[in-house]
């Protein structure tokens, strides 16, 4: 009788399963535009179902908790048990430590494959456990299934069915999306005074990545200098932000000097940032091919520190910390990739036109890194270190035009893609639209400041 009474609970406990919002949502990253409608669907603040709310509204996961004094000891009762992933961790090895049996663990693990890899679970990843067990049992007692938020629209959830199996449920959440913008007076750094205001991190970084090629941050931002960035952003349905998206609209005031960049997406589905004029801000060649290095040596003559006496420096470097990840400055293909005298770890890529890059002392060469291989701006293909004539982990990053070394801090760069006709046509519509969309975020859930 109590396993026929465990059984017809579980399968009550499946179907509410498919309506419960359990979890809180999590925040994601930077997701991609819907091309067909990229003015109407940047703007657009309806709420959109991904499920139904009001169907889930009106079930109750689990019964109200009785008093435990009140129990039997032959009364079961239910109780939630939260793991968090680590580092290494995979769903059945959290599963078993959280007392479940093997067996069990083993099946949870593959029921949720059908909607969701458990290899995909990363750390901080919460997993909400259920179990039910008698009063003054010490074990863990009976698994009854999980839930989890593999992103922030959806969650997924596992329970036993009336055979003792488990089966996979996936709900999605009614998400509202729209902009959000902030604005601000820059006295210590973008990133700090950005921060601040309230610009989430991956907003702030793909900010500074849009403007990369025109701007050098560490020289060409001074105190006084002003910012102002628009954003996509998720709310839950109680209007608690869970995603921040891509950044929509951006401008620097640097010096009284407006630079203000658009997304956009071109005739041929390339999304990326153009200025007020329509001209990409996307060059051939990255200026700094690495996140949040400093800038340790410049280009020129200057006193070797290892060998004392003065010698041309043939291009820049940027400390950073032994492994930082290094990008390929432009698209082309690997000419040279080992080791190359003082230079240590050397990769050298050639691009288009009559451009070269070279990147000297890694520690250790990405996959993509073989002589031959065609890369990506942007593409990883190394990662810091100090190998080679070298007195600390750093980048040494040259660009050759014609076989000459030139300084990668002034050089022109080559010009990015510029619209003309139908395309900076419909540009200008969409900038009309995000000028106007900025001016009116007023209120104060959309909008924040920084004086």
């Amino acid at each position: 009788m109590l396993l026929r009474g465990i059984l017809a609970t579980a399968a009550l406990l499946s179907f509410a399963l498919l309506s419960a919002h359990l979890l809180s949502p999590a925040t994601g990253t930077v997701d991609d535009v819907d091309s067909d409608s990229f003015s109407s669907f940047m703007f657009s603040v309806a709420p959109f179902s991904l499920g139904n709310p009001a169907a889930a509204a009106a079930l109750t996961l689990y019964p109200p908790a009785t008093p435990q004094e009140s129990l039997t000891a032959a009364d079961p009762f239910r109780y939630r048990h939260p793991i968090r992933a680590k580092s290494g961790d995979t769903l059945t090895g959290l599963l078993v430590g959280a007392g479940v049996g093997r067996s069990d663990a083993v099946a949870a693990a593959d029921a949720l494959r059908e909607i969701f890899d458990p290899r995909r679970i990363r750390p901080g990843h919460e997993v909400s456990l259920m179990f039910e067990r008698a009063v003054g049992d010490d074990s863990p007692g009976d698994f009854l299934g999980f839930t989890m938020a593999p992103d922030f629209a959806r969650e997924v959830e596992v329970a036993r069915t009336e055979n003792g199996g488990f089966t996979a449920i996936e709900i999605e959440k009614a998400l509202t999306r729209g902009p959000a913008r902030a604005a601000g007076i820059i006295d210590n750094s973008l990133f700090v005074d950005g921060e601040r205001a309230g610009v989430p991190i991956p907003v702030l970084l793909e900010m500074i990545r849009a403007f990369s090629w025109d701007v050098d941050f560490q020289r060409d931002i001074l105190p006084g200098d002003a910012f102002e960035v628009m954003w996509q952003r998720t709310w839950d349905d109680a209007g608690q932000p869970v995603h921040e998206g891509f950044v929509l609209y951006a401008k620097l005031t640097l010096s009284g000097s407006p630079h203000a960049i658009y997304r956009f997406e071109t005739a041929n589905g390339d999304i990326g940032y153009f200025d007020q004029k329509g001209q990409g801000a996307r060059k051939a060649l990255l200026r700094t091919p690495i996140d949040g290095a400093r800038l340790s040596s410049r280009f020129g003559k200057r006193t070797h520190p290892i060998l004392g006496y003065t010698k041309v420096h043939k291009g820049v470097d940027f400390a950073a910390p032994p492994g930082t990840p290094i990008y390929a400055a432009g698209d082309g293909r690997i000419e040279k990739a080992g080791r190359n005298g003082a230079y240590g770890n050397y990769i050298r890529i050639r691009h288009h036109s009559d451009y070269s890059t070279a990147y000297a002392h890694l520690s250790r060469f990405a996959k993509i890194a073989r002589v031959g291989s065609r890369v990506r701006q942007g593409q990883v293909i190394g990662y810091v270190g100090t190998t080679g004539r070298s007195t600390g982990p750093h980048l040494h990053y040259e660009i050759l035009r014609a076989g000459v070394h030139t300084n990668p801090l002034s050089v022109k760069m080559p010009a990015g893609e510029k619209l003309a006709g139908k395309q900076l046509e419909r540009f200008m519509a969409v900038r009309k639209d995000v000028d106007r969309t900025f001016a009116e975020l007023v209120d104060g859930k959309a909008i924040a400041t920084a004086d």
